[in-house]
């Protein structure tokens, strides 16, 4: 590591001393050369398919600057076409690595997003090279692309870095604050002056929380968290200068210039914040605590049919023995339901919830196509009727398979394919498989007993847990969804149960289905 930051700061050394640009305009250089490749090494997989590539496209970026910076040709373009082409190899592999993983572990999210948002770096600075016509001054178009550089490449990695040694229940919501910023600064220089604000309150209350977050972790080694901390307390005097000029030019309340924040703003962050978080970062690199769930997929997709698959035969329930789940002291009628499921009848109240309902209408159109989670628009209390259809191993190569065929009238309203699977940790959990074309979503729930009533759910307990809703497709087997569901069953009256089962997208509810479960 030390040789690789060594050859990248004396080929910026050699470049700054011949280049024919002013000053600040290093300030970028320094970032493309050193900072962002150093940075690229800290959370680089080797031996994947990216890294392999790398220097095949990196390298040519790195002489392309160079030609720039000392030679400033004519012909520009070219090489500053190269360094895109570099920013987009970068964008391409943090958007591989969450595709295989999905949105869990915040700190690995904000690492890949880092990752993605370079290429809006090298896009401005193509634009500027190529003199192309953004609506803002070469100036303004320069200085958006030194943004997405440090404050939307580098700050998001340093966070993930951050959130790998120390990840406090508050490290989410400060991250995203922070992760969304970038993108509303962009929109607010374009569109609005208030955009722009708002903003730029984003970022105080995230680095705020963040440089907390920063103080209170532990560093394996001393002098790391000194110049860790450092690196991010350096982003609160930056920001409230970022404030003072967005007031001045926005609303004249200040008299904070551009060329004052160039000098100042621009040092500052280069020096305190990179340079001190690439030293600090360099001495100990923390490994992700993220680990790829290994429990089985259903190997069936949406484009076939359930009753095409190998099947057994007729099934009289959802599950052989609730005690598999070490259910004990729930009501025993609930039980009967989980095991004699076609002994009962039900009835169902869907209620999308306001702010979904568009997005409900244009789903309904894909849902009656998919026929899966093909659920009424009004409110008015339906029976679900259908089968339980056992499913043959080979078909579907998860153990003791039901699929569970409901419909609304002679539409299909949901087709889910019912198993369980035993975690390493030995906590056995429902497995719910939903065929979806070319892929497959999974919900894997944890059943917890509240009293006599029973809750599943696909929150998780604890790290370790396998809860949750994935994608399988074949962009990755495991990609966890931003979705959450939480099913609570409780008798009611002797042989009739009422059940609520609520869904979540980016832990915003969005859909109630009430049920009225009796005994046919």
């Amino acid at each position: 590591m030390r040789k690789f930051v060594l050859i990248h700061f004396l080929l910026f050394i050699i470049i700054a001393v011949f280049s024919k640009d002013p000053w600040p305009f290093l300030l970028l250089t320094i970032a493309q050369i050193v900072y962002v490749p150093v940075a690229l090494r800290f959370v680089m997989n080797r031996g994947d398919w990216f890294s392999k590539r790398y220097y095949y496209f990196a390298l040519p970026a790195y002489v392309s600057i160079a030609i720039i910076q000392v030679f400033s040709p004519e012909w520009s373009v070219i090489p500053a076409i190269i360094y895109l082409a570099f920013t987009v190899f970068i964008a391409l592999y943090g958007l591989s690595r969450f595709l295989r993983r999905g949105f869990t572990n915040i700190e690995e999210f904000s690492i890949d997003l880092g990752r993605m948002y370079i290429v809006l770096g090298g896009g401005w600075y193509f634009a500027y090279v190529a003199d192309i016509d953004t609506g803002f001054t070469p100036l303004l178009t320069w200085l958006t692309g030194i943004h997405f550089h440090y404050s939307a490449f580098l700050l998001p990695i340093f966070i993930g870095l951050l959130g790998r040694l120390h990840k406090p229940r508050s490290f989410p919501l400060f991250s995203i604050l922070i992760l969304a910023a970038p993108m509303v600064v962009a929109i607010g220089i374009t569109f609005s002056r208030w955009i722009e604000l708002f903003s730029v309150l984003l970022y105080i209350v995230g680095l705020t929380g963040m440089i907390a977050i920063a103080w209170r972790a532990s560093y394996p080694k001393r002098t790391q968290k000194w110049l860790v901390v450092t690196s991010f307390t350096s982003l609160g005097l930056t920001i409230m200068f970022s404030l003072l000029y967005v007031l001045g030019n926005g609303f004249g309340l200040t008299s904070i210039t551009i060329e004052f924040m160039l000098r100042f703003h621009g040092i500052l962050n280069c020096i305190i914040f990179a340079l001190f978080g690439i030293a600090g970062w360099a001495l100990s690199v923390p490994d992700s605590n993220y680990k790829e769930p290994d429990f089985p997929i259903s190997r069936v997709r949406g484009k076939q049919r359930v009753e095409q698959l190998g099947t057994s035969g007729m099934h009289r329930g959802l599950v052989d023995d609730m005690r598999l789940y070490g259910v004990s002291k729930v009501s025993p009628c609930i039980v009967d339901f989980y095991e004699n499921t076609i002994d009962y009848r039900l009835f169902a109240t869907v209620n999308w919830h306001r702010w979904f309902k568009p997005f409900a209408f244009f789903y309904s159109f894909i849902s009656r196509k998919t026929e899966q989670i093909n659920l009424p628009l009004h409110r008015n209390e339906v029976e679900m009727t259908g089968d339980i259809i056992t499913l043959s191993p080979d078909s579907d190569g998860r153990h003791a398979v039901r699929a569970w065929i409901r419909k609304v009238g002679k539409r299909y309203a949901f087709i889910a394919l019912y198993s369980h699977h035993r975690s390493p940790t030995d906590k056995e959990f429902m497995n719910i498989a939903l065929p979806l074309p070319f892929s497959m979503m999974t919900g894997i729930l944890e059943l917890r007993e509240i009293g006599d009533a029973l809750q599943l759910t696909s929150r998780k307990t604890d790290p370790t847990s396998d809860a949750g809703i994935y994608l399988t497709s074949k962009f990755g087997r495991y990609f966890k969804l931003p979705l959450e569901e939480n099913f609570v069953v409780c008798e009611v009256e002797d042989g009739a149960m009422t059940a609520k089962h609520e869904m979540w997208f980016f832990s915003i509810l969005f859909l109630t289905i009430e049920y009225r479960i009796r005994k046919a």
